[in-house]
């Protein structure tokens, strides 16, 4: 019997199709070809309405504190934003905000964005690697970034997009094994000893 990693994808888009969707979905894909994993997949567009009202965690309606519980519990977190005005979407860091802070100390956090353009790549370094490292988790070196031109419509056309896509789950298994392991992982007693 296999033991599975939990991982939580968050996708910051707030509309369908949802580029943005489609590079954590295929990051996710990548990472259950890789590993035996179990994964729960957070789509901020579907939970906007419940979270925007909401000021304080106990403000939110049971749907999204669920999702907040599930990021908290990841043994990795896959995040993902589209970029708005040079930065992660409000409705982005108004979820992270409910996130209590000492929960994701050592999780490992695989960052990925998408823009309109290049000239937005820098996103992942500037915005989301300074916000997840509040929260002292392990960023992972290689961050994902997809501008339009990487799609034909909401479909990857760019194999150096796929191939951006390898390179940062290859580049994330060694770390996975360095983060926060459910007790049952099996390098988890290792990494105790």
């Amino acid at each position: 019997m296999s033991k599975r990693l939990k991982v939580v994808a968050v996708s910051g888009g707030l509309q369908r199709p949802s580029r943005t969707l489609v590079v954590v979905e295929r990051l996710l894909a990548a990472l259950g070809d890789a590993l035996p994993i179990d994964s729960h997949l957070v789509e901020l567009g579907q939970i906007a309405s419940s979270l925007a009202g909401a000021v304080h965690r106990s403000q939110v309606s049971a749907d999204v504190a669920e999702h907040i519980e599930a990021i908290e519990s990841a043994d990795l977190l896959i995040v993902a934003s589209p970029v708005y005005r040079g930065s992660y979407t409000g409705l982005f860091k108004h979820l992270f905000d409910l996130v209590h802070h000492e929960a994701l100390v050592d999780v490992p956090v695989l960052l990925a964005a998408t823009g309109g353009s290049d000239r937005h790549a820098l996103v992942i370094d500037h915005q989301l690697r300074p916000l997840f490292s509040f929260f002292q988790t392990r960023t992972l070196p290689i961050g994902v970034y997809a501008s339009e031109a990487d799609f034909n419509g909401y479909a990857i056309s760019n194999p150096a997009l796929e191939e951006r896509v390898a390179l940062a789950v290859t580049r994330a298994l060694p770390w996975l094994h360095a983060g926060r392991l459910p007790a049952s992982f099996p390098q988890a007693a290792t990494l105790a000893a």
